[in-house]
């Protein structure tokens, strides 16, 4: 066994969630604060130990006022298609929580965007090993996030917008856009666990869907 307290640990990486709907939107976060954890966030393992990620902090008003139709067009029309017909209670609360953030997302204080330099290749194993390189240190960053009373959102409509938002921004073409994080700090009480399936339920040993009790 290590010395890290397995059960604090396992705590926080069990409830750490996407936070939409209860993040202050009138409470600035400070620069020092994302700073911390974006630093936490480059020790996350990558391709090569290339370190060619890069990440990009809008905290400005204007900005974010000029990038958030860009996300809500998208943002609105895909809850739009995916809402359709839909009765489950879960998904419902999830959609609703979504689509507050698309309403609100020019009011966060911090919009947060992972880059990385270069472009993801066309085969499979390529965009893998890309995106591979770069999406452990998002998550580390919202672990990060989370420990210092911050909340946060994995999002990617904007993403249907990069060429324009990466104009706004002075993003040059070569480089690529992963998603937008909404940073600020979280308003309520605690996070709980989310409902998961087992993972004997979901594991296979050796074989597709070859379970562990064969």
């Amino acid at each position: 066994m290590t010395d890290f307290d397995i059960a604090d640990a396992d705590r926080l990486l069990r409830t750490t969630k996407q936070v939409r709907k209860r993040m202050d939107l009138t409470r600035p976060v400070p620069r020092e604060l994302i700073l911390e954890c974006i630093d936490v966030a480059g020790h996350a393992p990558t391709g090569g130990n290339i370190q060619a990620n890069r990440w990009l902090v809008v905290d400005d008003e204007a900005l974010k006022a000029r990038i958030a139709p860009f996300y809500q067009e998208v943002g609105s029309q895909y809850l739009d298609r995916q809402m359709e017909g839909v009765e489950d209670e879960t998904q419902a609360r999830v959609a609703d929580s979504a689509r507050y953030l698309v309403d609100h997302i020019a009011e966060v204080p911090a919009m947060v965007i992972p880059v990385r330099l270069g472009e993801p290749g066309a085969a499979n194993f390529e965009t893998a090993s890309f995106h591979g390189s770069i999406a452990p240190a998002v998550w580390s960053f919202q672990l990060a996030a989370r420990v210092r009373g911050l909340g946060s959102a994995w999002t990617t409509f904007h993403l249907a917008h990069e060429r324009e938002v990466g104009e706004i921004l002075g993003i040059p073409a070569t480089v690529t856009q992963v998603a937008l994080l909404p940073v600020g700090f979280y308003t309520g009480a605690d996070f709980r666990p989310a409902a998961r399936r087992a993972a004997a339920s979901v594991t296979y040993f050796n074989h597709w869907q070859q379970r562990l009790d064969r």
